[in-house]
């Protein structure tokens, strides 16, 4: 196919106007388009009025003697997946190989071991979607929490219960092919070409049911409900791994996909002496302002215009601070809710959600302090996850020890003189807050370096500080506070052959994409060295 570049639209439009635009670019008449598609999908905002910008690649009759006389039009790179092969000298696999955890990265190493014939075996220590969707639901609703399946925990992982974001910084090409995977078990087709594509915690649910359902047919074999307790290694070869259920599972071969809340994991791997190692994070809190002030802060003086044809603003904002700390903003859920996302009991954590449609009255985001390893109370290679558990219990006394969460309007913690009362910005999370002095549970350091950040955030997005916004607490599950070590080349772990540490868990991911694509990684490295 043939790419054509900078094809602009007026915001109000459909596809047909492109195909017409598409045909002035070429200088070709309809009969000669055979077929086109969107490459990409951007925004100009610098336009008065903004304009839509597309990539568009197409195949037209005669395209050699096209492309002879126009030298501004490209041949498109060829950007399929390219499948791995196995090795001559592979080695046969005595087991079938198995995948703990099933959140973006043990979905798509299932799906490409799938692709390949290998009949994977998958763990999973919370429930089918369906039921985990129930028990959260009960959670929020004042219902006991279920430490074994919540928003950390299940089918589909935490990026079940989140806006379904799909923008990454990272540069991989196995992103299309994500992308592609997700449209063919459900996910908007938009998503293959947006700038910012995003899926919505509705949709995510039944897509993530119907891969699993098409794994399952290919001859994948899928145990909720079941957790990996233990690792047996001999002459640090993995060996077997012991289950919940009792049963002493024999294999080689073993994706660690787990999520950044696996800690009794993480404690098992400790034990064996597997090798990891401290990371930062990031803690803070939750904010939320009205969704319509943050689309008039981002898309004046086409507030209308762009909310018709993009939907609910969006915003990611950072600030530098004296202290040499970085404050940012992180998964920003326009239109949504904050939830409850603890997974421990007597524990407040918080996490923001939103709709594919994005239609609710708030906008969230985390507010976000980095945290480094000096900052931890102790030398322990898990003492970061202790951070995070003392924060996490902190809010639960802030909160009342009821399952509320503890906050705080943003006008009482710059100046503690303002009423820390509810006002014009009414709190999303459930079962309710607690108003409360934040500051009581926050390291000093924390504290002061957003003190320091919310007045230049309002600076870049007006209204950003504003007296009656919501600070809900504690943020502490952004990221793995470890890494658990794996070789650049095998990508197994550097002292324990056979176990692949995968994903967000394991410290090499941040979000949806980049732990889908480091799956797809993985499950290439078995597919090279191991034969069926």
């Amino acid at each position: 196919m043939i790419r054509i570049n900078q094809v602009k639209m007026p915001l109000k439009h459909d596809k047909a106007m492109i195909e017409k635009q598409l045909l002035k670019e070429l200088r070709i008449l309809p009969e000669e388009l055979e077929a086109w598609y969107i490459k990409k999908e951007s925004l100009d905002a610098r336009k008065n009025p903004p304009m839509a910008v597309y990539t568009i690649d197409c195949r037209v009759k005669g395209q050699a003697r096209l492309l002879s006389k126009r030298s501004d039009i490209q041949i498109a790179p060829n950007e399929h997946y390219v499948y791995p092969k196995t090795k001559p000298e592979a080695q046969t696999l005595a087991h079938r190989p198995v995948i703990i955890g099933f959140g973006p990265a043990g979905m798509f190493a299932a799906w490409l071991l799938t692709e390949m014939g290998y009949k994977p075996l998958i763990i999973e220590r919370g429930a089918d979607v369906d039921n985990r969707t129930a028990q959260v639901a009960d959670y929020w609703n004042g219902g006991p929490l279920n430490t074994e399946s919540n928003v950390q925990f299940g089918e589909g992982g935490a990026g079940a219960f989140s806006d379904g974001k799909l923008t990454t910084r990272i540069k991989d090409p196995r992103s299309k092919t994500v992308l592609e995977v997700l449209t063919k078990y459900g996910a908007p087709e938009e998503i293959r070409y947006q700038n910012k594509p995003h899926i919505g915690t509705d949709i995510l649910k039944p897509l993530v049911k119907n891969l699993r359902n098409d794994l399952i047919q290919r001859g994948a074999e899928i145990r909720f409900n079941t957790c990996v307790k233990d690792f047996v290694f001999e002459g640090g070869q993995l060996k077997a791994l012991t289950l919940s259920t009792g049963e002493n599972l024999e294999t080689d071969t073993a994706i660690l996909a787990v999520g950044h809340s696996s800690r009794d994991t993480f404690e098992a791997l400790k034990d064996k002496k597997v090798d990891i190692v401290r990371k930062p994070f990031a803690v803070g809190v939750r904010i939320e302002h009205p969704q319509k002030m943050i689309d008039v802060s981002q898309y004046e003086p086409h507030t209308s215009e762009l909310l018709e044809r993009y939907g609910a603003a969006e915003y990611h904002l950072t600030a530098d601070t004296t202290s040499g700390r970085s404050v940012y903003t992180f998964c920003m859920c326009p239109g949504g809710f904050v939830v409850g996302a603890a997974s421990e009991q007597d524990t407040v954590v918080t996490n923001g959600m939103s709709q594919h449609a994005r239609n609710q009255v708030n906008a969230n985001s985390a507010l976000l302090v980095n945290v480094n390893p000096e900052d931890f109370p102790s030398a322990d290679l898990l003492a970061g996850i202790e951070l995070q558990r003392t924060l996490e219990r902190k809010a639960f006394e802030l909160g009342g020890k009821n399952g509320k969460a503890p906050a705080m309007t943003v006008g009482a913690f710059l100046d503690s003189k303002k009423a820390n009362q509810v006002g014009t910005v009414t709190p999303s999370y459930t079962p309710g807050v607690e108003m409360t002095d934040l500051t009581k549970g926050l390291p000093a350091f924390i504290v002061e370096a957003m003190r320091e950040a919310l007045p230049k955030m309002d600076r870049k997005l007006k209204g950003f500080a504003m007296d009656d916004a919501i600070m809900t607490g504690f943020e502490t599950r952004t990221s793995s506070p470890i890494r658990i070590v794996r070789d650049q080349e095998s990508l197994m772990s550097t002292n324990h052959e056979g176990l692949f540490p995968c994903g967000e868990g394991a410290g090499y991911a941040g979000g949806i994409m980049s732990s889908a694509c480091d799956g797809l990684r993985v499950a290439e490295k078995i597919v090279e060295n191991w034969k069926l």
